[in-house]
């Protein structure tokens, strides 16, 4: 059975990588060892970024500073974590959990058009599994690219911005890349993970479809500021037991989400392979994998208000906090606005 330390979440006997600001002095690459030490890593790398395009020989370095704990330590509890890695490429999947998206295709807008008349919950909801599970056998993973400069700390604030009215959590599963390949196929796709991380993939979900555009949608508002936190830190493959991974969320004391990773309809390594016949993967790229169940619209339409608190964790890979609050924009105010979902009536 694995004994996690309740100083990080870590598992007794592993370690993770982070970003971290003390109280004073510079920002620094850390190695963070289960019962809060953190080991400055600077003298070495400049950043996590450059662990990660050295991660074979990084690996072995800090495993051994990990054995010896030879160099001094700060604690973990009196350091800011920042993102894990300041600028990556990112791919973010979608529609990756059995669960939640045929959830959505029952319970959602957009989908009601493909229910039988007088067909019940449960009769369509079972038809749209056996539609996600064909994709699964037949189909592709699915993903859009996002924006670094949406990344914050672990435990950095969430600013509700003035666009988007409906404010969502998805906590998921993510993976930093530690090579490029291109056309790999999934069975060696694996090869391409240096270690898995955590991200909240904050989203305003009332601004993804927009009617003046004729492909309808744009995920642009996923990328506001501060509506990804990632980390505390990432941990390295070989540390994570993936059978016994789960993503656990609350907002304001009341669980949200609770689910294993074991449903995923892709992958990450089926995704990794997908993206490699279609972009350039380069070490320290950023994947998420995905949502499971348990967003704003399966609870009544309970989306993210200011006063919110967002307590998150995944199993292996530690916990977030994060407070949330109206975007103090002065006197600004926005010159487009949401989207326009249907033409105004001209008549």
């Amino acid at each position: 059975m694995t004994s996690f330390n309740s100083a990080t979440g870590l598992a007794e006997g592993s370690f993770g990588v982070g970003t971290y600001q003390p109280a004073s002095g510079k920002n620094f690459p850390g190695l963070v060892l289960p019962d809060g030490g953190v080991a400055d890593l600077s003298d070495r790398y400049v950043d996590t970024h450059a662990i990660f395009a050295d991660w074979d020989a990084a690996l072995d370095w800090m495993n051994d500073l990990a054995h010896k704990r030879d160099r001094p330590e700060q604690r973990f509890d009196e350091l800011r974590p920042l993102q894990v890695v300041a600028h990556p490429n990112m791919m973010c999947a979608g529609s990756n959990y059995r669960q939640h998206v045929a959830e959505m295709m029952t319970h959602n807008k957009f989908n009601q058009d493909q229910r039988l008349p007088g067909e019940s919950d449960e009769s369509f909801f079972a038809r749209n599994l056996a539609e996600v599970d064909r994709r699964a056998r037949e189909g592709m993973p699915f993903f859009w690219t996002g924006l670094h400069s949406s990344l914050c700390g672990a435990n950095d604030d969430i600013p509700l911005p003035l666009v988007g009215e409906h404010p969502d959590w998805e906590l998921e599963f993510g993976a930093i890349i530690k090579s490029t390949g291109r056309y790999v196929p999934p069975e060696a796709a694996g090869d391409l993970i240096a270690a898995f991380v955590m991200v909240n993939d904050i989203g305003t979900v009332d601004e993804f479809r927009r009617i003046d555009v004729r492909w309808g949608h744009d995920w642009v508002s996923k990328h506001q500021p501060n509506f990804k936190p990632c980390g505390p830190f990432a941990v390295p493959k070989q540390f994570v037991d993936r059978s016994q991974v789960r993503i656990r969320l609350s907002v304001s004391g009341q669980v949200m989400q609770d689910w294993p990773i074991s449903d995923m309809i892709f992958s990450p390594e089926q995704i990794l392979a997908f993206a490699s016949e279609r972009i350039r993967l380069v070490p320290g790229d950023l994947l998420i994998t995905g949502s499971p169940p348990g967003n704003g619209a399966m609870h009544g339409n309970r989306w993210l208000r200011p006063g919110d608190v967002i307590d998150s964790e995944i199993t292996f890979l530690g916990r977030q906090r994060n407070r949330v609050h109206a975007e103090d924009a002065g006197n600004r105010k926005p010159t487009y606005g949401p989207f326009l979902t249907e033409w105004p009536d001209r008549a």
